[in-house]
């Protein structure tokens, strides 16, 4: 592969958390991945940079550095697609997307809608004034203005986004309220002593890390966390259960429960979870969590010297903040959807759901890197991510058409798959990418239950 290809994405990566140079070896080639935007290379360079930030926890903590650490272009082509290679007693999922999760032909453009979850169908289906039925659900939209799409089933507490090009995301408010952010920002603060852990073999080794995450992204990042040596605890809330792929392929490593902070005893057990933990990493929108104590701010003075690390769909500041999003919402309205168009009219799409495994791995780097920092100098430290500034990043990637017909094969992903025990039967998914030194990185050999664990470390 061409080396050069992934270095330019890594040196910005590991630019946004100021990590100096690590050795780093990079071989094969991510193909399967093909676009006009550089994914393959984006990814390599996100995987990189959370492998670079865990060699330097492993240092930082007094365990012997790796020697080398090494990455397998094509391992992690397979990892960025991880959920679609599960497998449970031999069975996939499909696609991953409800029949009304799609592009729609609106009156003057496209809209993307997001209903996997039941809840958001029946807000798109309100907004829209239809039954479940697509026939129907394209009648509706098709003879009304995309941006009163959108706006309609916003209202509702629904996901949709009108389909706009890169030029006009740069003139929406919400893409100049964020023009130039980076994926990772970060701030410090003062006031907590430091926590020092010796290191026992992995990196991670017995940081505890509350996972408040659902769907790709967030468990992306806390299940490599896990990978790296880290005790993982998955809480989720009763009232809004996992889709069942991401409950095979968000918890290896992890253990899961599920608690109602809406009750003062589940609320009382959270923070008596974030009172011994080392790292919390949630999923949620900015603000969302303020009212039960556990925004960034509120944990730094009720549980001082933690790592956050928050990720989101748009990122602040700006004026949707605060909106639902998913992936495939972000690449339609910033405008990946169209610069991936096969005819320059119809919308297309990345070739895996880039924008939320690339920020879980940049948050898993965030998070070793905040340990890190929180065992050197003390104090809190925040980190805030979101898939609208990644995205703003793969924009700005050099791409070349070269490189893209480049990657058009895909290759087999068997040997990157591994096969865990689970109450379900036997599951078979992605493992780890990375290996440092001599240990190559491998999930435990069994999968939790989704929910199934008590809320306890």
């Amino acid at each position: 592969m061409n080396e050069e290809g992934w270095r330019a994405p890594f040196a910005d990566a590991a630019g946004f958390l100021a990590l100096p140079p690590e050795p780093l070896m990079v071989f094969g080639s991510p193909a399967g991945l093909p676009s006009s935007l550089p994914v393959g290379n984006v990814a390599i360079a996100c995987v990189a940079v959370a492998l670079t930030a865990a060699s330097r926890l492993q240092r930082q903590r007094g365990g012997p550095p790796p020697q080398q650490v090494r990455l397998d272009a094509a391992h992690v082509a397979a990892a960025v697609r991880s959920e679609a290679h599960v497998r449970v007693n031999g069975s996939s999922f499909g696609s991953g997307f409800a029949p009304l999760s799609r592009f729609w032909r609106a009156a003057d453009g496209w809209v993307r809608t997001h209903a996997n979850y039941p809840w958001h169908q029946q807000a798109l289906l309100q907004a829209l004034g239809t039954a479940a039925d697509p026939g129907a659900v394209a009648a509706a939209i098709g003879e009304r203005p995309a941006e009163a799409v959108e706006a309609g089933v916003v209202a509702a507490g629904g996901v949709a986004a009108a389909v706009r090009t890169a030029g006009q995301w740069r003139q929406h408010p919400h893409g100049r309220a964020i023009a130039g952010r980076p994926p990772i920002v970060s701030a410090a603060i003062d006031g907590a002593a430091q926590r020092r852990r010796e290191a026992a073999g992995l990196p991670a080794a017995g940081l505890r890390v509350l996972d408040l995450t659902r769907v790709i992204a967030g468990p992306v990042a806390t299940r490599y966390l896990a990978a790296l040596g880290a005790d993982v605890l998955r809480v989720d809330p009763p009232h809004r259960p996992e889709l069942t792929v991401h409950r095979y392929d968000g918890l290896p490593g992890k253990r899961s429960t599920v608690l109602d902070a809406r009750t003062p005893a589940g609320l009382s057990r959270l923070h008596a979870l974030a009172d011994d933990a080392d790292i919390v990493v949630h999923g949620y929108r900015p603000g969302a969590l303020a009212a039960f104590g556990l925004d960034a701010g509120s944990l730094a003075e009720r549980h001082p010297g933690l790592v956050v690390v928050s990720m989101s769909a748009w990122g602040v500041p700006g004026p949707w903040s605060g909106r639902r999003g998913f992936d495939s919402i972000v690449q339609a309205a910033c405008g990946i959807a169209m610069t991936e168009s096969p005819d320059g009219e119809r919308p297309g799409r990345l070739p895996c759901q880039l924008l939320d495994h690339g920020t879980g791995y940049l948050a898993a780097a965030a998070a070793l890197e905040g340990a890190r920092r929180q065992s050197e100098a003390g104090g809190t430290h925040v980190f805030a991510l979101s898939l609208a500034a990644t995205a703003g990043w793969l924009l700005s990637q050099h791409r070349t058409p070269a490189a893209a017909a480049a990657s058009e094969a895909v290759p087999p992903a068997s040997e990157y798959l591994t096969t865990l025990k689970s109450g379900a039967g036997p599951v078979m998914m992605v493992g780890p990418p990375g290996t440092l030194g001599n240990c190559a990185l491998a999930w435990p050999s069994r999968l939790t239950t989704y929910g199934q664990d008590p809320p306890a470390w």
